[in-house]
């Protein structure tokens, strides 16, 4: 799933690329993508992109001051661009296109997702706030207002394990799965410590693991156009996506927990004191 450092070089690039073309066409091949019906999605023909934003993992384009088409990759879901989009005709159905932007000089881009479970989302909406899933978010970990004390303050009363609390978006904003794992690696931290438990030197810690690493990532994103972003993500990983191989940092196996629909990597000398967690599905920490 793309994360806040992916997005936000989606942003950056959309702004040098898409800010001050023209949309000449918009064709919506996975309807159930579209979430919204008014503003019509045609209200984007003929308007200017005027500037990007982030918020969280959606990604904002605004079309004057009173228009925004939104979208939300989910778990599956790309960004294709092209300097010259191509003028064939989409089958729905047929493709794992969802959107088609065409801008007027010859650009635009994909809105592409792949497998069967479809989650991507796109909004035409006046305000994005109008869109319930940026409504809800949290605070950016970036923004200058989330100080370590604001950290502190979050953490403080929540018996929820810290691995789930950075991936909750209604409390912190951008950040999933693979970069929860790189963080907590970072800050030498079990994923199941309980939120409310950690004392100052550990919240110090995983805050400035949380900055420093989300930071590095984006810097990495910089500069590099949708094709490069993920291959970029994937050599940026020390933790996440790596079971069976060495951790960087001590020399240890890095492991996995598998859960339904995900798994976390870490490593047991760097985090748990090397102790094995037990798969969730079956029990907790082994004893």
């Amino acid at each position: 799933m793309p994360e806040m450092p992916e997005v936000q070089g989606l942003v950056d690039f959309l702004g040098e690329r898409a800010v001050g073309r023209t949309v000449t066409r918009v064709s919506v091949a996975a309807i159930a993508a579209l979430k919204t019906f008014d503003p019509p999605v045609h209200a984007l023909q003929d308007a200017t992109i005027t500037a990007t934003a982030r918020h969280g993992k959606f990604i904002d384009l605004s079309l004057g001051d009173e228009l925004h088409v939104i979208f939300h990759l989910a778990k599956a879901g790309w960004l294709r661009w092209y300097d010259a989009l191509s003028t064939t005709l989409i089958k729905p159905g047929r493709s794992p296109i969802a959107l088609r932007v065409a801008l007027d000089d010859g650009s635009g881009f994909d809105l592409t997702e792949a497998g069967t479970k479809k989650s991507l989302a796109v909004y035409v909406v006046r305000d994005p706030q109008d869109v319930p899933g940026i409504a809800r978010l949290g605070p950016d970990p970036l923004d200058a207002s989330f100080t370590r004390e604001a950290f502190a303050a979050l953490l403080a009363g929540r018996r929820m394990q810290i691995k789930g609390l950075l991936r909750d978006q209604n409390l912190i904003a951008g950040i999933g799965n693979a970069y929860s794992d790189e963080i907590l690696h970072a800050a030498k931290m079990s994923p199941y410590a309980p939120a409310a438990g950690l004392d100052d030197a550990q919240i110090d810690r995983l805050y400035t693991a949380m900055q420093d690493t989300l930071r590095e990532a984006i810097a990495e994103s910089a500069g590099k156009p949708p094709a490069d972003l993920k291959d970029a993500k994937r050599r940026g990983m020390q933790v996440h996506a790596r079971r069976g191989e060495a951790c960087p940092v001590c020399g240890d196996t890095v492991r996995s927990v598998f859960f339904a629909d995900r798994s976390l990597e870490y490593c047991p000398t760097c985090q748990t004191g090397g102790k094995i967690l037990a798969d969730r599905r079956l029990s907790r920490l082994l004893k």
